[in-house]
């Protein structure tokens, strides 16, 4: 992923129909169906390719193969995820793509419900030519362990971030790390991103800063990944996450801190 990760809906508008381009709907069947979709989108279900299986989150690497193969996609394919809910379950599909080693990935900026204000929708169905997929694990992986997430804490050039909501963050959270909500990102009135100088201002706002060492961790998979995609977007290099719980972290006979956010 890089600074192209997230498109936005005019780039869509232009290139959904290309052959070489997978639009991927991750929003409930009865959604896609009913609601409308993209014109040519797939459907791929947020539940058909939530973890946990190999690592982490992930389902297993056969299954996601399958999956990804079926709905035409293969390792070179560019792919377009988007949802209803701001993009959240939409990263989920992206970042799991990624670990599997897939490189042309991306964002509608926005969702569902954003495109169908000034955008085509369509009830019907694209007619898929199912194809093989091929995982290529990359040699280098964003997923770090308890043990690393524990000695970032003590890095002077990491930070450790907690992307759950502030109350959840309040009750208990890994010592020394900053809060800053997925949805602090978010437009609500365009149901995108917020502009990216207002964006980076409030990674900067936290001390998580392009030079640094940024570890995310949640209790969902997906608004990690959120957080993830964005600073993909945003251009930080140096970006790893942790998919354990807190409850894993506790277990270890590792220590929480409560209290809110400064």
């Amino acid at each position: 992923m890089d600074e192209d990760v997230i498109v936005s809906a005019e780039w869509l508008e232009t290139h959904h129909a290309d052959p070489d381009v997978v639009v991927v709907d991750v929003r409930d069947a009865w959604e896609y169906d009913g609601i409308g979709h993209v014109p040519g989108a797939v459907n791929v279900p947020f539940d058909s390719f939530r973890g946990g299986g190999e690592e982490g989150m992930l389902p297993p690497k056969d299954e996601w193969a399958a999956l990804l193969g079926e709905h035409g996609i293969d390792e070179g394919t560019t792919v377009v995820a988007y949802d209803d809910t701001h993009g959240v379950f939409a990263a989920r599909f992206l970042v799991t793509a990624l670990l599997y080693g897939h490189d042309d990935l991306h964002l509608l900026d926005g969702d569902y419900s954003a495109w169908m204000q000034g955008h085509e929708t369509s009830s019907d169905a694209p007619d898929v030519e199912a194809t093989t997929y091929t995982v290529t694990r990359p040699a280098d992986s964003p997923l770090v362990t308890i043990d690393e997430v524990a000695a970032a804490t003590d890095e002077e050039n990491a930070v450790v971030v907690d992307t759950r909501e502030p109350a959840e963050y309040a009750e208990g959270h890994i010592p020394g790390a900053v809060n800053l909500d997925w949805k602090e990102v978010v437009d609500e009135e365009t149901r995108g991103l917020k502009e990216r100088a207002t964006v980076k201002s409030i990674f900067a706002g936290k001390g998580v800063t392009p030079e640094k060492h940024v570890v995310l961790y949640c209790n969902t998979a997906r608004r990690i990944s959120h957080t993830f995609v964005v600073l993909q977007w945003l251009g930080y290099d140096d970006v790893s996450f942790y998919e354990g719980s807190l409850t894993e972290w506790k277990d270890a006979d590792r220590p929480l801190e409560t209290g809110s956010a400064d």
